[in-house]
């Protein structure tokens, strides 16, 4: 088939590589100037599959309110709000009922363990060098914080997920680095999870795919979809603008998708929910993380990426999506001196610290949208949030194996459009 994918991010890079790899003829449009410069450009770059669940969850509502007038707040609601985000935030509070919440969960961490076998298989058969780091660990500042984990670990046990609940000493072990001055009550342990950096492995699946065939078009708007002609895009380059018809459509256009969308009536009830990262050279790699590391109580995720430490947190609803709060910011570099004050190079923070604000683009309920749109010729892998790196190479060959007519290798049960009606 002729297929075009709107994106590319991690999730519209991987798409067109398993498409590419069917077969197919792929082209690839892209509003930005190259792949992985939006959501996916300076992520967490954290793969633990046991870890992805819904936001949508039971106590979530008081929680965002508690953390209203708290400094380092993990959650904020930013005037002002659109009308999109009060439609979102109603949708999602409504998705924090248990049952909804547990399957939701039981979907996205099905599809997560099933992406990490994929990013493996893929990275093995290409062997694509991309910095990255075995391990993760997510430490526990004090008891209150061990109590509140307890249900999420009896989750990883029903996943069969290896991880152990470990003291201060063992995990000093783990990461001899951790701040001698931090006290602290622990940790949980997961060896088989990890961190990569989802840019450099987004464009090196650029390269891959491109060789198969696929061609990438970069600095090119799609236009809303036609409702006469849906699988006929509208694009817009500095060229001019252009009308091309293709077999099939697959949208992996983020927040945007919403607008691609609408016309044909879709209503993808889909949002932006930024997030925050600074990135920074090693000052010291004996000061440094070995690999991945997660503050449970401040949300706060600091990675070892190659010759850099990540730092990367905070959910914030609404807001101007140009502007960077700089307590979202210093909450970064709190928790970075917290657990490793020795490790990155932050003097003249203009030139050596990378600050960044990213939109994830997320469904109320947590899981992604995958497979047939019910419009003819147009099909979706869209609204992943804050899991889209963990979740992209499963998406990419489950819709590829329907686009195809076979069975995926995993139960998409709830991963369609159907969901959201």
């Amino acid at each position: 088939m002729k297929i075009a994918i709107v994106g590319a991010g991690i999730v519209g890079v991987t798409t067109a590589y398993e498409l590419a790899a069917d077969g197919h003829e792929v082209t690839v449009y892209e509003r930005r100037g190259a792949a992985a410069l939006e959501s996916s450009f300076a992520n967490a770059g954290v793969v633990a599959p046991g870890y992805v669940t819904p936001w949508a969850a039971p106590g979530m509502t008081g929680k965002v309110l508690r953390h209203l007038l708290s400094r380092h707040a993990p959650v904020r609601v930013v005037p002002p709000l659109r009308a999109r985000d009060i439609a979102w935030m109603l949708k999602w509070r409504s998705a924090c009922k248990l049952e909804t919440y547990l399957a939701n969960r039981a979907r996205m961490q099905r599809l997560a363990f099933y992406s990490r076998t994929r990013l493996h298989a893929i990275t093995d058969k290409l062997q694509l060098e991309y910095d990255r780091s075995p391990g993760y660990m997510v430490v526990l500042r004090a008891e209150k914080d061990r109590r509140m984990v307890q249900p999420g670990l009896q989750v990883l046990r029903d996943a069969g997920v290896n991880f152990r609940e470990i003291d201060a000493a063992a995990a000093r072990e783990i990461e001899p680095a951790i701040n001698a001055d931090t006290e602290f009550a622990g940790a949980i342990h997961l060896p088989d999870d990890e961190v990569g950096n989802c840019r450099q492995f987004a464009l090196l699946l650029k390269n891959e795919a491109q060789a198969l065939g696929a061609v990438f078009e970069f600095n090119a708007s799609v236009a809303p979809l036609s409702t006469a002609q849906p699988n006929q895009l509208r694009i817009s380059t500095p060229d001019g603008e252009s009308t091309r018809r293709f077999d099939a459509v697959v949208v992996c256009g983020g927040v945007e998708s919403a607008e691609l969308l609408r016309p044909v009536g879709l209503k993808i009830p889909i949002a932006p929910v930024h997030g925050y990262s600074i990135s920074a050279p090693i000052r010291e790699p004996l000061n440094a993380p070995r690999s991945g590391l997660m503050d449970e109580r401040y949300k706060v995720a600091i990675s070892r990426l190659g010759n850099r430490v990540r730092v990367a947190g905070s959910a914030e609803i609404g807001g101007n999506p140009a502007y960077k709060r700089p307590a979202a910011i210093q909450t970064l570099y709190k928790v970075l001196h917290d657990w490793f004050p020795g490790a990155a190079q932050l003097a003249n923070t203009g030139a050596a610290v990378q600050e960044w604000k990213g939109a994830r683009p997320m469904l109320p309920d947590g899981p992604p949208v995958l497979g047939a749109s019910g419009v003819p010729g147009v099909w979706l892998n869209l609204g992943h949030g804050s899991s889209g790196w963990a979740l992209s190479c499963g998406s990419a060959r489950a819709v590829a194996d329907l686009m195809a007519g076979r069975a995926p290798e995993i139960d998409i049960e709830g991963l369609g459009v159907e969901r959201l009606a």
